[in-house]
Formats: C-alpha cells, sequence, structure tokens
C-alpha cells in the first residue's frame, strides 16, 4: 500500500469513527425506543422515523460493503506495518476502524413532549385557518418573541402589519419541528416566507451534554428547511444561523459555529437564503450587550429583539415581494 493511500485510509477512518458510529440505524418505519415518561399524563416520546436530508449537509455513511472493506485494509495495514509505531497501530486498531452508522435522531420526524397537547393542536387549528404571509419557527428564542409585553412590543414594531403565526415552541429541537410541519402544523396554508432557527436544544447546552455532533445537527436543520420547502414550495425561507450561546470559551460556542457553517450551504438564493446575525448581538469581546440578552446568555430580551427584527426586516420584506 502507497503512503498516500496508507493516508486516506487513516484519515478514512478517524472521519467514519467521528461521524458514523453506534447501532445501525432502525428501520424507516419501526417505532424507536421510548425516551422517558409523557408529561401531564401525555404519552412518552418514541423516536420516529428517518426524514429526508439534503445532499448540502448529508454525512457520509459508509455501506455494509464500504465498511467492510475499509476495516480490511485497515486491519493488513496495521498486520504489514513495520514501523516501531506498529503495537500503538494494534492497540488501537478498534479505533482506526468504521462502525456502523448510528440513527440521528435530530433528524427524525419525533413528537417532542412540546408537540404534546394544546399547543400543538393549536397551531394545527391555526394553519387550518390561513392567511398566513409570514410564518415564524424555531425554539424557545423564537416562541418567547410573543411573551411578556416589551417583547411583544418588539415585535408589534417590526412585524405587526404582517399576518404572522409563531409556531415556536420553548425547548423543542429540530426532531420536534419536523414532526409538528408533517403533522398539520405544515398544511392547510402557504406562507409567503418563513423564518427559521432552530438547533440550540440540539447542542447540550454549554457544555455539550447532549449527544448530537454539530453535523448531526446540521443535518436535522437541513431536514426541517427540506420540509418546509415540501410543504411551503412558494414560499421563500429565511434561514438563520444559530445565536451565540454561553460566554466565549463555552464548548458550545465551538459546536454552534461549526453548525452554522455546514447549514450555510444550503443556502441557493433562490428558496433558501442564509443570514448570520450572530455578532450583532455581541460587544467587542464577544461577550452579549448590556441588557440584549437573558443572565442565562442564550434568550433575548427586548433589547435583543430589537436587534433581531432590525436585521432582518429588510431581508424578510425583500422575500415577501
Amino acid at each position: 500500500m502507497t503512503r498516500v493511500l496508507r493516508v486516506t485510509v487513516v484519515l478514512l477512518a478517524f472521519t467514519g469513527r467521528a461521524l458514523a458510529q453506534g447501532p445501525p440505524p432502525a428501520a424507516a418505519n419501526a417505532p424507536g425506543p421510548a425516551q422517558g415518561p409523557g408529561r401531564g399524563g401525555l404519552a412518552p416520546v418514541v423516536i420516529g422515523p428517518p426524514a429526508p436530508v439534503p445532499p448540502e449537509v448529508a454525512i457520509p455513511r459508509p455501506t455494509p460493503l464500504e465498511l467492510a472493506q475499509v476495516n480490511e485494509a485497515v486491519k493488513k495495514w496495521i498486520d504489514s506495518d513495520k514501523s516501531p509505531s506498529q503495537p500503538l497501530l494494534t492497540k488501537f486498531e478498534s479505533l482506526l476502524a468504521l462502525h456502523p452508522p448510528r440513527l440521528n435522531i435530530a433528524a427524525t420526524y419525533t413528537q417532542t413532549l412540546q408537540r404534546m397537547g394544546p399547543r400543538h393542536e393549536s397551531f394545527v387549528e391555526i394553519a387550518k385557518r390561513g392567511d398566513i404571509d409570514l410564518l415564524l419557527h424555531g425554539d424557545s428564542i423564537t416562541d418567547w418573541w410573543v411573551q411578556g409585553d416589551a417583547n411583544k412590543a418588539m415585535f408589534e414594531g417590526y412585524f405587526g402589519g404582517i399576518k404572522t403565526a409563531n409556531f415556536a415552541v420553548a425547548g423543542d429541537t429540530t426532531q420536534g419541528v419536523l414532526w409538528g410541519l408533517k403533522n398539520g402544523e405544515g398544511q392547510g396554508f402557504q406562507p409567503k416566507a418563513v423564518m427559521l432557527m432552530i438547533g440550540t436544544n440540539n447542542t447540550g447546552g454549554t457544555n455539550n451534554a447532549g449527544t448530537s455532533t454539530a453535523a448531526e445537527i446540521a443535518e436535522g436543520i437541513g431536514a426541517v428547511v427540506l420540509e418546509l420547502r415540501n410543504d411551503f414550495p412558494g414560499a421563500k425561507i429565511l434561514l438563520l444561523a444559530i445565536f451565540p450561546r454561553g460566554v466565549p470559551g463555552d464548548s458550545v460556542r465551538d459546536k454552534i459555529a461549526e453548525v452554522n457553517s455546514i447549514i450555510a450551504r444550503l443556502d441557493d438564493h433562490r428558496h433558501v437564503f442564509y443570514l448570520d446575525i450572530g455578532a450583532k448581538f455581541l460587544d467587542e469581546t464577544d461577550y452579549f450587550l448590556k441588557d440584549a440578552f437573558r443572565a442565562d446568555n442564550l434568550h433575548p430580551q427586548a433589547k435583543g429583539y430589537d436587534i433581531w427584527g432590525a436585521a432582518v426586516k429588510e431581508k424578510l420584506a425583500e422575500l415577501m415581494k
């Protein structure tokens, strides 16, 4: 095996380990495992079937044949190596090997707790009534724009003259948004534009406690964008980069930056328009501007919503023409 081929195999093995590890995915129509008890007497969360993902953000996943071929090549290379590193290569052979890809929960149609009960049902009724020109979708960051007098005042100032619907729910994830759109929230109306920001709750928080990688979160966001394109073929989608969270040095900032760098590929300048306004919330030291965000360094306050509104107003007006 040539030196170039050796390097290629090692890089491929490490890539596979990082992006495609764990048990093989469940069949598309097979119910997944329950994820804890329900809330308020609601059914427990069961992982749903995978959603289609745009090729721009799809994670490379080896077929069983490709996996076997790569692992065989890695083993032959290690066995034939005569360098002083051979014992280390043997010791860490399992880390160099490719593993079957795991199911990316972030890109599944999963009814989360946030999409159970009256909140989801009210969204479905709003969707049935139609007459919506601008749809807002996401999690608490978008949801709370219409919660509280000060925040509502900012929203009215920027969007009061537009027929809007806000289907964002605090605490939700890409998989929950996917399920909601597929189950009534994406039917019955055809908006002119959609403003989407989702994914921060898939990160695992400030210390990356969650299991989703940046690539998996990007796949989930891509799946949401594709679902929006299918549900609302005539709408323009303003895809916002995930806002910063935490403080400088928190690992979640690096994960969010990586997610954003991937989902930027979804901008086709025709139907999907990517916009990163995160820097507008930060000072020269990368901390949040005073009074723009809550003490949790995650949720905007009225000042933050003002900055948000000003940053997207002209772009949304252009997309809604």
